[in-house]
């Protein structure tokens, strides 16, 4: 992990980081107390009992903490009516001030309500986007007048005893921070921390510290970085998770599971939320899984700590080294220098080899954009052999194609002849990796044979001897994990990647999502599918651990082939598809983002590798689309902004023209395809 402290206490097993307990009215969160789920309301605040009526429907569906936004005074003022209402109603959740860009709304808000959230990238500073060098004592001299504008606020919420959110956001860094740290993670953190100094300055330290982006991989860096960081000041504060901006539908719940589910894996999180642009109730029970995954992980059977050393650095992202294997009959690669390649498996049993070629054919045919390049087929009894060289040889003309043939359930060590021309087969074996000699001669019969090797290991049986062995093997072998006692999946790979790193060897990752894989107790309901391969395919291709990524328990062909793009896409990994970054809708929403969002889909989906924003106002406006190429951003009522990047180029253009105008925008800029 470098110079740097390192961020949790293991990055083998769930050690649930100590942080400070923080009080949010009658809700305590940090130190051992459970990891709370909140949410957002997205009525005008002024609108009294709307407002009031949201945040008890969230209430029921499990919320613990409710924020409201508070974008002027008066939104502020009305904070007062709402919690009267609440607790007279007998509804004692803790409420949250969203504050943005005024002070004087915070200082109100503070008055009424458990808990103020501010944006350290614009609470104190108006965002110029000017590129500027600032000496040593402008800097300072920025710091203090930061100081002067932050300490009342502060001084208020001690006063009354409230607590404080200090929310850093991706994209919305001051211009201060942007020059010295640039758009980046460490700017994330560092925007934080001048905030926490000045609170500490002050013995304030009712505080809970967010790092959130709409890019989980930028996400997960910042929480890590601002965790160090804060080791090195004796800094313990808690931690609320979120992947902003994350958008709708089965994109938003994969890309918030990579982003909160590998931080809650490595102990990191005391407060979650699961932002989507839906109703906020349909947050709850999301954010409600994940919890229940990380209350399961602290609790699991604590392993001896492995004694292998990571080159991964957790703080920057670097894809892992691995050799390139290049095959034909059509010509595929796989490794480093690839974009991960994308495997799936048939629900079909290999002895009905006419449906599953015919499944083959039909997948091919409709997502010629992001196609199935590998099969993983499971081999029950060697009778089946004649219907895999059947299934093998039709599949020759399925461009790009290679075939796994998993041989583990059936106890046999059997491979057959290689079969021409016939799509690349590589071969697992059940016995393979048991010992020394049976590595050997799994490696001989597959030389042999004409096979490659696929291998699946232990993390809890990787000797030295294996090492050495592969070291020598003439065919490079891909390699996956086996399930290993005692310890979470994510965990057994990156063992793996050490022990291979170790030894010298860059053989490509296969990253397996099947029943064995799981990382937390299956059930039949896809929602939990869905959350254990984000969580287990994110949190190693965030790493940049992955070369090859299956889907294996989803149900159709089809749908292991396309959540394995969507997880690849939302680990920003892979980009099959347009990339949406759509913020979750509040009282500052100048339009209705549910359906406006579902237009600039309908009209825009097929822009492979194009990134659009729809946002519902300018706070959440350019700083928030960091990342994006264009976006689509509320200015005033039934009016929207356009913008190239961070620039705007059309203002107040009538939301009635507002999806054909983006149209034409994306044309000017030679980004358009016909659908």
């Amino acid at each position: 992990m470098g110079t740097r402290s390192p961020y949790c206490a293991s990055r083998f097993q769930t050690v649930r980081r100590f942080a400070s307990e923080v009080r949010i009215g009658s809700l305590f969160v940090g130190s051992d107390h459970p990891v709370r789920v909140q949410s957002m309301t997205t009525t005008e605040t002024l609108d009294i009992p709307a407002t009031c009526k949201q945040t008890i429907d969230l209430v029921e569906a499990g919320c613990e903490i409710v924020r409201i936004t508070a974008p002027n005074v008066r939104s502020a003022e009305a904070l007062g009516s709402i919690s009267k209402k609440l607790r007279s109603d007998r509804i004692d959740v803790p409420l949250v001030a969203d504050i943005h860009f005024l002070p004087k709304a915070a200082m109100e808000a503070a008055k009424h309500v458990e808990k103020v959230r501010i944006n350290p990238g614009n609470y104190a500073d108006r965002k110029k986007f000017k590129i500027r060098e600032y000496t040593d004592l402008q800097y300072e001299e920025e710091l203090s007048r930061l100081h002067e504008a932050f300490s009342p606020l502060v001084l208020r919420c001690k006063d009354l005893g409230r607590s404080m959110r200090i929310g850093t956001n991706h994209g919305s860094l001051s211009d201060r921070i942007m020059n010295r740290f640039g758009d980046s993670p460490r700017g994330m953190a560092e925007s934080a921390l001048e905030f926490l100094r000045i609170a500490r300055s002050h013995d304030y330290h009712e505080i809970v510290l967010s790092m959130k982006a709409s890019n989980p991989k930028v996400m997960i860096e910042a929480y890590r970085l601002v965790v160090s960081l804060m080791n090195d000041e004796a800094m313990n504060y808690p931690l609320h998770l979120g992947v902003t901006e994350a958008g709708d539908g089965e994109d938003a719940r994969i890309k918030s599971a990579i982003g909160i589910g590998s931080l809650l894996l490595d102990g990191l999180g005391d407060t979650i939320r699961v932002s989507l642009t839906e109703d906020p109730v349909a947050e709850i029970p999301v954010a409600r899984d994940l919890v229940r995954r990380a209350e399961a992980w602290t609790k699991s059977k604590r392993a001896q700590e492995p004694k292998v050393i990571e080159e991964i650095n957790p703080f920057s992202f670097e894809r892992r080294s691995s050799d390139s294997i290049g095959l034909s009959n059509p010509k595929i690669s796989i490794g480093q220098k690839e974009p991960p390649t994308v495997l799936a498996s048939s629900h079909h049993p290999l002895s009905k080899t006419v449906e599953i070629i015919s499944e083959v054919a039909q997948v091919q045919t409709l997502a010629k954009d992001a196609p199935l390049e590998g099969l993983v087929v499971n081999l029950l009894h060697s009778s089946e052999i004649e219907n895999l060289q059947t299934l093998a040889s039709s599949l020759i003309g399925a461009v790009p194609f290679i075939m796994v043939i998993d041989n583990r359930d059936n106890g046999e060590d059997v491979i057959p002849s290689a079969v021409p021309n016939s799509a690349p087969l590589f071969w697992l074996s059940p016995e393979a990796t048991l010992d020394e000699a049976a590595l050997a001669r799994f490696l001989a019969l597959c030389e042999e044979a004409k096979h490659r090797p696929a291998l699946s290991f232990s993390s809890s049986h990787l000797p030295d001897s294996f090492g050495l062995l592969l070291s020598n093997t003439a065919t490079l072998p891909i390699v996956t994990v086996s399930q290993s006692e005692n310890i979470h999946t994510v965990a057994a790979y990156r063992i793996l990647a050490a022990f291979l790193s170790e030894h010298g060897l860059d053989f490509p990752i296969w990253i397996r999502n099947d029943e064995r894989s799981c990382l937390f107790s299956q059930d039949d309901q896809f929602s939990s599918r869905l959350l254990n391969a984000s969580i287990l395919t994110g949190s190693l291709l965030c790493d940049g651990i992955g070369d090859l990524v299956s889907v294996e328990n989803a149900g159709s062909l089809d749908r292991n082939r396309g959540l394995t793009y969507n997880l690849l896409q939302g680990a920003r990994a892979r980009i099959s598809k347009t990339e949406f970054v759509a913020c979750p809708s509040c009282g500052r929403t100048l339009f209705d983002l549910q359906s406006t969002t579902q237009k600039v889909k309908q009209a825009t989906g097929h822009l492979k590798g194009v990134t659009i924003a729809v946002m519902g106002c300018i706070v959440n406006g350019p700083g928030e689309m960091a990342d994006a190429d264009f976006g689509y951003v509320g200015s005033g009522p039934g009016r929207i902004d356009l913008y190239v990047g961070k620039d705007r180029i059309k203002s107040a253009i009538p939301e009635i023209d507002a999806v054909d105008r983006l149209v034409d925008l994306i044309q000017e800029h030679g980004r358009w395809i016909d659908p």
